[in-house]
């Protein structure tokens, strides 16, 4: 596979399929499902992959936009959860037209620290422990707010959720695709400023189709010359050449999604063997069409030879999920057991963009209690790798 090949015209997507999304609620039926689903909600849980601007409550976002005067689709609160919940999105683009909502009520420092905390929150009440907040600054400075402003707001709200609810928090700087390699450049000067401060890594998030990483791969050469993590969406919208880019241009750590790298044999066996996690959104992946349904996605696949998989909800509110439902979706819809579910919540935590020393100690926690709560064999797993 050559990963220089550029990417096809937008006149070659395919986004023929009727808009039939699989029913995608995640509420267990029967006793048996309630006592899977209540035992992954009671398990410790790393989420690696959730967006700040995806993931905001309802009931924030109208109160928000009364507080700043901010105009939106809907009033009522429900009808507003309604809206935002991506049902028949046709593809990545369309699902991504959502934000434009929830990024006008973020415009304000207050904001940023409410919505921050909330999710924090909400990732505590699923015994989430730790999480990596991923958001891109530049959309948030419509009102003039400062660029280093939109990075310290979110973290004085996860360091308020830390006092409150004992939960970790970092944040992932995200540049976007389809804007200007310089205000990637820009983005990434924005993380390496805050190494060490709260911010964790670097990524690029937005429109895959047709915005090709490697244009961006100066900015990620920025920041891993001053020693910052990079993860990159690749393989969502497009095939394993955008994740050969993310990787071989760029020097992406971790890949978000990689839905499509079984489409290429060579690739999957690098990734494999190299020990790449990947950040897999099993909701999102079925809304923006990148699989058929659940039963068809091929985290599967990828689990049983031996990539580095774990769950994570993408977006909260577009996707009404949390990372209890993820699992539960593929304990329900792709056959894991809890003990391989209790396998890939490890591989979240071993995949955090954490100091060796600290995310050895938090292994060394939550390992025994993920191995006597689903049955799993004892293993000596607690050396990070």
């Amino acid at each position: 596979m050559d990963g220089t090949a550029s990417e096809p015209t937008a006149a070659t997507d395919d986004t023929s399929r009727a808009p039939v999304l699989p029913e995608l609620g995640a509420e267990p039926t029967g006793s048996e499902e309630r006592s899977v689903w209540d035992t992954i909600h009671d398990l410790p849980k790393a989420e690696l992959h959730v967006h700040l601007d995806g993931s905001l409550r309802p009931g924030t976002v109208l109160e928000l936009a009364d507080e700043h005067d901010v105009e939106l689709p809907e009033r009522d609160p429900e009808r507003l959860a309604d809206y935002l919940y991506v049902r028949n999105a046709e593809n990545l683009e369309d699902y991504l037209a959502r934000f434009e909502v929830t990024t006008s009520v973020m415009q304000h420092a207050g904001a940023l620290e409410r919505v921050a905390y909330e999710l924090c929150e909400d990732a505590a009440r699923e015994n989430v422990r730790y999480l990596e907040i991923r958001y891109s600054p530049i959309l948030l400075t419509e009102r003039g707010l400062p660029l280093p402003e939109t990075v310290e707001a979110p973290l004085r709200g996860i360091e308020r959720a830390r006092d409150d609810h004992g939960v970790e928090a970092k944040l992932i700087i995200c540049g976007i695709r389809n804007m200007d390699p310089d205000v990637s450049r820009d983005l990434a000067d924005l993380a390496i400023a805050f190494k060490d401060r709260g911010v964790v890594a670097f990524d690029l998030a937005g429109a895959e189709y047709n915005y090709p990483a490697k244009k961006h791969k100066n900015a990620f050469y920025m920041v891993r010359n001053a020693n910052v993590n990079a993860t990159i969406h690749a393989g969502e919208a497009y095939g394993p050449e955008s994740i050969h880019q993310a990787l071989h241009y760029c020097g992406a750590h971790r890949i978000g999604h990689g839905t499509r790298l079984y489409e290429d044999e060579d690739l999957t066996r690098y990734v494999r063997d190299h020990r790449i996690p990947l950040e897999i959104c099993l909701t999102s992946n079925v809304q923006t069409r990148a699989v058929d349904g659940f039963s068809e996605h091929p985290v599967r696949e990828y689990f049983d030879r031996g990539l580095v998989v774990s769950l994570h909800t993408d977006n909260r509110l577009m996707s009404q999920t949390t990372v209890t439902d993820e699992y539960f979706r593929a304990w329900k819809h792709l056959d894991f057991d809890l003990e391989e579910i209790g396998d890939m919540m490890i591989a979240g935590f071993r995949s955090a963009f954490l100091e060796r020393d600290v995310k050895k100690e938090l292994l060394e926690d939550v390992i025994p209690t993920v191995r006597e709560m689903t049955g799993g064999a004892v293993k000596p797993e607690t050396e990070v790798v």
